[in-house]
Formats: structure tokens, sequence, C-alpha cells
């Protein structure tokens, strides 16, 4: 029989909402926009600079060079413009491109490119100045402006050390500008964080009152969404990686102007940073990458050793984040992160995306099983953070929510719809195994069937034992004919790794770069090597996926087992 259709996420009160917002975001833009609001942030002036961020995110070099010659490589596209052209009087290739020009992310890039670097920056922003210098509704937009004032403040010492006096103070009185206008900002409430982290960086650089302005208003919003954010495990209120781990870095660098100025943030800043620093420790993976899970990528080695870089000595790696949703499990040669919360709800939840029970497996220090990796920064298809763009279970194809589209995402954002809200997690533990079991109820409403996830590590083997099940919530007796529901486990690859469907159809061969095999047997109906994709840094790369199908009756559920080992010889 056909299957349920997923509900629309369409409801009074949310139309409501997005109306609301939809009005407040209206008359906002059109203030921001008005000569008045102009004046408004246009005082005071900075009386010169005072402390010196240092962003510690690693530098391109390569692209730095680059821009020198004239030639923009960012977000995957390009532009040449000449090695005294100006990259802003003309369209860019793409929104992602435009977006990463204009954050200017790539000021520390060019700065370490030499020696020439520093005027060519100034000349840039300069241009850049000319165009979009007053007003912009793009340009001036919260997750461009927030980045933009970040990288100016962390580049204001270099950048204008060959200006001249008129020069230096421009460039100073547009960072007090922008800075003060990101504290004015009401939509993106998800971000309003990272936007007080920014502005107070800014004010950090900014000598006098235009400085101690900016960090009275960025100590006031940390000292109240500090403890919002970042939880008692680390993990970010997004339940994103990613998002936990670019925060840490904000946090150090502001921690470190803070001190420069001699003043000391509030106690909240010191325990996020020590929070979020065990957070990506837990994420953190045998290759040094990050795990990729809800809106998060996964983060270079060299990016996350860049984060951890302020810790001293060697820190314990926890097993658990039970307050972010969130469980490892690790032998010898297998470590297993597995998604065991249920998604971020509210504004948190413009980046999540409806995949419970999702996990990624590392071989040894080889990523095998992984999922899709959307972020919001990739501008890859929303249909990314439905169920079957993880590694976990689907039933009839459908997935457990879905984003916001249209007026309402216009409104609020993306905003996941339709998730599960509680999902349950038990865990036993001994020196030779671990037992994992999570459950949710996503699939309740529409088919009256609970998605189990059983998983079983031996430390001694190297093995790793899973069972998928669907198991009705309520135990009815059979009445009329028997109701059946196609249910699939995938595996989604990563795009590094290969798999080969084994002679009995059945069995299927996973490989890594370093070539180790290990044999994925399971118990499934029917089992196929599909195509599949991930996103890396931004970019979309070809991969396949394994999917094991079965079936699921309404009254007595159904289950697949499966097993990872590794391949002899």
């Amino acid at each position: 029989m056909d299957a349920p259709r997923l509900p629309s996420p369409s409801s009074a009160a949310l139309a409501v909402q997005a109306a609301g917002e939809g009005v407040r975001r209206f008359l906002e833009r059109e203030w921001f926009g008005t000569p008045f609001h102009r004046m408004a942030i246009a005082s005071p002036r900075p009386d010169g600079l005072a402390a010196n961020p240092r962003d510690l995110r690693p530098v391109e070099l390569e692209r730095g060079r680059k821009i020198l010659g004239g030639v923009f490589d960012l977000a995957g596209s390009q532009m040449g413009v000449g090695p005294q052209g100006d990259p802003f009087d003309r369209a860019s290739p793409d929104r992602r491109f435009a977006v990463a020009l204009h954050r200017m992310d790539w000021l520390g890039d060019l700065l370490a490119a030499g020696d020439a670097g520093p005027k060519t920056g100034l000349r840039l922003i300069g241009d850049w100045r000319r165009v979009f210098g007053r007003w912009n509704g793009f340009s001036w937009g919260p997750d461009i402006l927030e980045r933009r004032v970040f990288n100016l403040a962390c580049a204001a010492r270099r950048l204008t050390a060959p200006a001249s006096d008129a020069e230096r103070a421009l460039y100073l009185h547009d960072l007090a500008r922008q800075a003060r206008h990101l504290t004015r900002i009401s939509q993106a409430p998800d971000r309003a964080l990272e936007r007080a982290v920014a502005a107070g960086v800014a004010g950090c650089a900014l000598a006098g009152e235009a400085g101690e302005q900016l960090i009275d208003l960025a100590m006031a919003r940390l000292r109240h969404d500090l403890p919002l954010t970042v939880g008692t495990d680390g993990v970010h209120a997004s339940r994103s990686p990613q998002a936990g781990l670019e925060l840490l870095f904000d946090l150090l660098t502001l921690d470190d102007a803070l001190h420069q100025r001699g003043q000391a943030g509030p106690d909240e800043l010191p325990r996020a940073i020590d929070r979020l620093s065990a957070a990506t420790r837990f994420f953190t993976l045998p290759d040094g990458r990050l795990a990729a899970f809800q809106g998060g990528e996964a983060a270079p080695a060299r990016r996350v050793a860049a984060a951890l870089a302020h810790e001293e000595g060697e820190s314990r790696v926890r097993r658990r984040a039970p307050h972010g949703g969130y469980e490892r499990l690790e032998s010898p040669a297998l470590t297993i992160m597995v998604d065991a919360g249920a998604p971020a709800r509210g504004r948190w939840s413009v980046t999540a995306c409806a995949q419970p029970l999702a996990l990624e497996i590392c071989c040894g220090p080889d990523p095998i099983i992984v999922g899709c990796g959307w972020s919001a920064a990739s501008g890859a298809s929303h249909a990314l953070r439905l169920t079957d763009a993880a590694s976990t279970a689907s039933l009839a194809d459908l997935s457990t929510g879905q984003p916001l589209r249209g007026v309402a995402a216009g409104a609020l954002g993306a905003r996941l719809v339709g998730a599960p809200r509680v999902v349950e997690a038990r865990r036993h533990e001994s020196e030779a195994a671990a037992w994992l079991e999570v459950s949710h109820e996503g699939w309740v409403k529409r088919f009256g069937l609970i998605h189990d996830r059983k998983l079983y590590l031996d430390r001694l083997t190297d093995e790793l034992r899973g069972e998928d099940s669907f198991r009705p919530k309520v135990e009815k007796e059979l009445t009329g004919p028997r109701r059946y529901f196609p249910f699939t486990v995938r595996f989604h690859l990563h795009p590094d790794a290969r798999a080969s469907l084994a002679r009995d159809l059945k069995s299927v061969l996973l490989k890594g770069p370093h070539d180790q095999g290990w044999w994925l047997r399971n118990d499934a109906i029917e089992v196929s090597v599909e195509p599949s994709l991930h996103i890396d840094g931004g970019v979309a790369r070809r991969t396949v996926q394994v999917v094991l199908k079965g079936q699921a009756s309404a009254d007595k559920g159904g289950r697949v087992r499966w097993k990872l080992s590794r391949a002899e010889g």
C-alpha cells in the first residue's frame, strides 16, 4: 500500500510568527538604509588603535599570492582582475563567491603573502568603500558583516601601518561604524552571540570611547548568550561540531585581545573556551578531521589542530557528550561517532538536519562511513538535510523532518520542522566491549513505528555489530490485512573510500586510502551500491552509498542486522 505522505510543516502559529518576523525584518532593513541610522552609528570616532587581535585560523598562503597577482580564488570559483584591479566593481561568478569576497576572510591570507600585502589590502578596502561603504542590503547583511568586522579588526594594525594619517582614520572610522551596526541587527538570532564577539574584537582594536562602548555591549551579550549557546559538554546549541569549532576560534581571539587591553572578560568566557575545546577534542577523528553532523562539514586536521594549540599537555577525550546528544565508541582500529540527540529546535534549527541516529565510522585513520555533510556555506541543496542523506535508516523513502520553504523560510530562515523532539540513548561499557542503544519516535505519527539502532563494539576483535529495527509503539492484534512499509538503511561512503559488492550480492567490501579491507555483512532483503555525494570544503564530491533494504509490518515491525569486521589478507 502507499505510505502516508509527509505532513506539511505549515500551521497557524508558524504563519503568524513568520508574518510578524517578516514585517519586523522589513522595517529594520528600511531603517538601516536611512541617513538617520547612518548618523546614529557614525560616532564616537576612534582615537586610534589599541589591541592587536589575532585570528588563530590557519592562513592559505597560496590564495594570498594569487590575490597579489590579481586572481581571487574563493568558494570554488575564480575571478581575474589584474594586479591593480577592483573585484568590487564587477559581477561575481556566483553568490558563494560574492559572500566570500565581502566577508574578507582572505585578508589574513593576503597579509601573509609578503610585504606588498598591506598596501594591496588597503587599496582593496578602499575599492570596497567607494561602492558599498555607506550601506548595501547584501554587503551589510548579518552573515557577511559579522565576518568582515572580525577580519578588519584582526588586520587593522598591519593594514594601517603603511597608510597615511587620513587613510588610517578613515579605516578605523569605517570599522567602528560597521561594528556598531552589527550590534543593532536583530535578524538571524542564532548568530547573535557570534555578532557580539565580532563587535567585541573590533572594540578591543579601537582606542578611546568608541572601543569601550563596543566592548561593554559585547560583554553584556556574552554574559547572557554564552550559557545558552555553549552546553555544559561544550556542544554548540545548533549541535554542529563545526559551529562550535568556529566559535572557539573567535572566543580565543577575543580573550587574547581583552588581555592585551588589560581587561578581563566575564567568567562565562574562559568557561566556554574550556568547554568548546573539550567538545572539539571529542569530535576529532583519528585522521585529525572534525566529525560532520547537523549542518557542519568535516573541518580539516590543520584547522582543528590550530584551534586546540592553546591547550597545554595532553587532555583526555571523553566518550560521551550527553547534553549535546552525541556518543563516541572506540576500539584499537574503529572509531564510531553517533548522533544520539534530537535535532536543534527554533532559532538554532536553521542548519539542523533531520538525521537522527546517524553515524560516522573511521577504520584506523581512514574515514569510511560518513554522511553527505551539508552546510549552509556550501550552497548545496537543502535536500541534503533530509534523513536519507545520512548513514541512518528511513521509512518509505521519507524524511523525519524537513526545512521550511517559501515565505516562511524567508522570514524565519530555513528552520527544520517536523523532526523528532526526543531521542533516547542507553549505553553500557566494559574494557572489552561497548553497547549502545538509541531510538527515536520520528516515524510514530505516520507509521506508528519506533526506530531502534543497536550497536555492539567488540574491542578485542575490532568488530562492530549493528541492528536497525522498527517496532510498533503500541502493540495491537491484527484485525485486517497486514500492512508493510519498506525501509532503507544507508551507509554513505567518504569520497576516498570505495565499495565492492561480493558475489553473494549481500556482503560489501569497503576500503579506504590505506587499502585495508572491511567486510560489511548483513541479512537485508536487498543490497546495492548506489551513487551519492559528500560536501568537502564547500565542494560536492562524488561518492557511493551502500543501501540495505527491508520491510516492516505495522503490527510486528522489522529489522536488518549488519556487521563490520576486518577483511583478513
